[in-house]
C-alpha cells in the first residue's frame, strides 16, 4: 500500500530534488539535464542513491554530476490535530 505525501512527511521524509547532468551516449561532449524528485530520508537518501545506481546500471548516458537539495515540509512537532472549527461571519 502506497503512503500519502502527508504520511511520508510525518514519518520524517522530505522532498528531495536532484538535477542530474549526464553525457549524451552518441555525443560525449554534449551535456544534458534530468530533474528527479521524490520523498526521501536525509541524510542517507536511499531512494536517490537507488535511482543513481539504476541509472548507472540501465541507462547509457554516463553521469557527469548531480546537484540535489532536501527540504522537510513539516516535522512531527509542527503537526496539530484540529478537533473542531469555529466559523465567524
Amino acid at each position: 500500500m502506497q503512503m500519502s505525501e502527508t504520511e511520508l512527511m510525518l514519518r520524517g521524509y522530505g522532498l528531495t530534488t536532484a538535477e542530474i547532468f549526464y553525457r549524451m551516449p552518441d555525443y560525449k561532449n554534449v551535456l544534458n539535464t534530468f530533474v528527479w524528485q521524490d520523498y526521501d530520508l536525509a541524510p542517507d537518501h536511499p531512494r536517490l542513491f537507488g535511482f543513481i545506481e539504476f541509472w548507472q546500471d540501465s541507462i547509457e548516458g554516463p553521469l557527469h554530476s548531480i546537484r540535489f537539495t532536501h527540504r522537510k515540509m513539516i516535522s512531527p512537532g509542527e503537526w496539530r490535530s484540529v478537533v473542531g472549527e469555529l466559523t465567524y461571519h
